[in-house]
């Protein structure tokens, strides 16, 4: 954030993000979504252009990451199963 570039458009519509001083596992999430990210697809493949990157990225998360792809975290169900598992026990519970 120490950028001079960022700092000139800061207070452009745009908001500073930054964790708490101390805290590493403010972005703990996003940091092992990322490296999953990197891992699985764009270091397996060459992108021509940043529409075809966009493109691949968008594919990768709406039709395997959420759909199919495994989750330890979820009890080693996918995200979509995961949403739907919670999704019918609050109607239960309702």
């Amino acid at each position: 954030y120490a950028c001079t570039e960022f700092t000139s458009i800061v207070g452009k519509n745009i908001t500073r993000s930054m964790s708490g001083k101390g805290n590493c596992y403010d972005n703990a999430v996003a940091e092992s979504f990322f490296k999953t990210l990197k891992t699985e697809l764009v270091y397996q493949n060459k992108y021509e252009t940043r529409d075809h990157a966009k493109n691949s990225v968008f594919e990768y998360i709406e039709t395997f990451y959420n759909t199919h792809r495994r989750h330890s975290a979820l009890g080693n169900l996918t995200i979509k199963e995961y949403q739907n598992l919670m999704s019918n026990q609050s109607k239960n519970v309702a």
